[in-house]
């Protein structure tokens, strides 16, 4: 079993793809394959556990009867347990698109964290979040509006990493991207739906994807699709179009 990592500093910047495995031994879970078709990871999916404690997510995450894996484990307390290697296709992200991608777990890193989706995320463990981005986007030439939540690739069936999630210090540390978006225009929701299908959500009606949308852009809000809704998604379809 692969001893917990503490992300100190730059150390996972400078780290070769494989470090994780060299200083802290083995990887513990058996849940991986090869990616298909050639595919390499251009997409860098959070999720968190829903569980207790840290442990717990680690024995499901490890357990070859559950056939769920992920790349990364951080614990509230900082530590970083490096579960599968970053070439392999960890068994994270179940059904689900971006763009045009369908098997996100072949194009992807999957990163839990360990947090019942009721609690703050603690600081550390954001810390730790900020100091390991770096690295994978580095390594595998991930840009920041590449980096997504479970709930924007399977809207409708998951919703992590939840309304709670700091998106806003990942993109003040171009981890990830925030809308900005111009003057609100006449709400239209077709062109909202195509917006948002431009972005990479799912093709999927209105009322299943725009909540996910809102859950980064605006948590917690939970009115009728708006003018907002529209200038936010229209702003991140113009600059980052998903393949």
């Amino acid at each position: 079993m692969a001893t917990a990592l503490p992300v100190v500093g730059t150390l996972h910047r400078l780290l070769p793809l494989h470090a994780a495995n060299a200083l802290g031994g083995t990887f513990p879970s058996p849940n991986h394959g090869p990616r298909r078709d050639g595919a390499s990871p251009s997409l860098v999916v959070i999720h968190y556990t829903a569980m207790a404690d840290c442990a717990a997510a680690q024995r499901v995450l490890c357990d070859p009867a559950t056939e769920v894996s992920a790349h990364y484990l951080i614990a509230p307390n900082g530590s970083v347990t490096a579960l599968v290697p970053e070439d392999r296709r960890a068994w994270h992200a179940g059904r689900g698109s971006w763009g045009s991608l369908m098997d996100i777990n072949s194009h992807s890193i999957g990163i839990e964290l360990s947090n019942t989706g009721f609690a703050p995320f603690a600081a550390p463990l954001m810390d730790a979040l900020c100091d390991l981005l770096p690295g994978i986007l580095s390594r595998w030439s991930i840009p920041p509006h590449r980096v997504i939540g479970h709930s924007d690739m399977a809207p409708g069936r998951k919703i992590d990493p939840g309304p709670g999630f700091d998106w806003a210090r990942l993109a003040k540390s171009g981890l990830a991207v925030t809308a900005n978006p111009g003057p609100l225009p006449a709400y239209d929701a077709s062109a909202l739906g195509a917006a948002l299908r431009l972005i990479g959500y799912p093709d999927l009606p209105l009322d299943t994807v725009l909540p996910a949308f809102r859950l980064r852009h605006r948590p917690r809000y939970g009115g009728p699709a708006d003018a907002l809704d529209l200038a936010l998604a229209t702003d991140l379809a113009h600059r980052f179009p998903a393949p």
